[in-house]
């Protein structure tokens, strides 16, 4: 009987507690949506607003352009996803993609074929990123100097190149730019660009929730020490993130080569920002380990929309879009704090 007594106890505290760690469960999976859910109801609540202020706001085409304008922001913040999941950062993807689009411009005006430019240019971009990858994992320096350095490597190269603009005529670049797909069964066209740019959010979704891969780089941003000693290869998901976002920076650079058709040394300056900036309001801890490639989308949507409400109030000016993102980044930067705190 006394060992009813005290088994009967312990068999209602293992139960309590079973329920109590399911519920943290619950709550932790909660929080890691929750970023993306708030991202997703303020663009919504943003774009409705819009359409209720300007007539024409709320058009299929409106929010069809916002894919069109920021197809290479869209690309460029993919790889910026992938390198901020490991726990690090790249603020050198601005300066890859001005430097693809000059190198592309250049080798076109040279006389190169434009596949061999493309081929060119993504190698370039993926072998920039993997350096920088190595030299940050082999010598354990910071990311922040290595991609500081990277920055202005890049784009000195850039003038290096040419310190104007180099205009694009070869007539492959600029049948891609004229081009204009009607989607089915809608009058609202879009770009070759949004193919591209949707293609890579594609990817980057299998690659990083469907792949070993992708799950050792979600591992390694929740604590490297913690996935090393589980055996993952730590080396090759920190190095691979930092090759993807160089190759995402060189597919920018030919994006938006193809949307100005020309290369300049000045191309995106600060974009690293702006892509940075899409992440975090998309949801992704600067911690690492937390974060959704959509949620990046829908911070370039947000970036986006902000842009275009200004510009259909035509009084205000541009300036205001860095004052908007600028409190919306804060605001999510301590809506991450508070959820981090909450699950510690």
């Amino acid at each position: 009987m006394s060992t009813d007594v005290r088994t009967q106890p312990t068999g209602v505290a293992g139960a309590g507690a079973s329920r109590a760690s399911a519920a943290r469960g619950w709550l932790d999976a909660r929080s890691r949506f929750l970023p993306v859910v708030a991202t997703f109801v303020l663009f919504v609540a943003m774009f409705a607003a819009g359409s209720l202020r300007h007539e024409n706001f709320g058009s299929p085409q409106v929010f069809a352009n916002l894919f069109i304008d920021n197809a290479y922001l869209v690309v460029l913040a993919v790889g910026v996803t992938f390198v901020i999941l490991t726990g690090g950062i790249d603020l050198s993807v601005a300066s890859v993609l001005a430097l693809s689009a000059m190198v592309a411009a250049a080798s076109l005006e040279a006389g190169w074929s434009a596949p061999l430019v493309v081929v060119a240019v993504l190698v370039l971009g993926a072998v920039f990123g993997t350096l920088q990858g190595l030299v940050i994992h082999f010598f354990q320096i910071q990311p922040f100097i290595v991609t500081l350095a990277g920055l202005f490597l890049a784009r000195g190269l850039c003038y290096v190149i040419s310190v104007d603009a180099i205009a694009i005529a070869d007539p492959t670049f600029r049948a891609v730019a004229s081009a204009y797909f009607v989607l089915p069964g809608t009058s609202v066209g879009v770009t070759p660009n949004v193919l591209v740019a949707v293609a890579v959010v594609l990817v980057a979704v299998v690659l990083l929730h469907l792949t070993r891969f992708g799950r050792t780089v979600y591992a390694v941003g929740g604590g490297e020490s913690s996935a090393t000693l589980m055996g993952l290869p730590v080396a090759r998901a920190k190095v691979g993130a930092y090759a993807i976002s160089g190759l995402c920076a060189a597919i920018s650079g030919l994006l938006f080569s193809f949307y100005s058709l020309s290369g300049y040394s000045l191309t995106a300056l600060g974009g690293e920002l702006d892509a940075i900036a899409a992440v975090v309001i998309g949801g992704t801890l600067l911690s690492g380990g937390v974060g959704f490639v959509l949620g990046s989308l829908l911070g370039v949507l947000v970036l986006g929309t902000i842009q275009t409400l200004i510009s259909f109030e035509g009084t205000l000016s541009s300036w205001w879009t860095k004052i908007f993102v600028g409190a919306l980044l804060l605001l999510f930067v301590v809506l991450q704090r508070v959820l981090v705190r909450r699950r510690s």
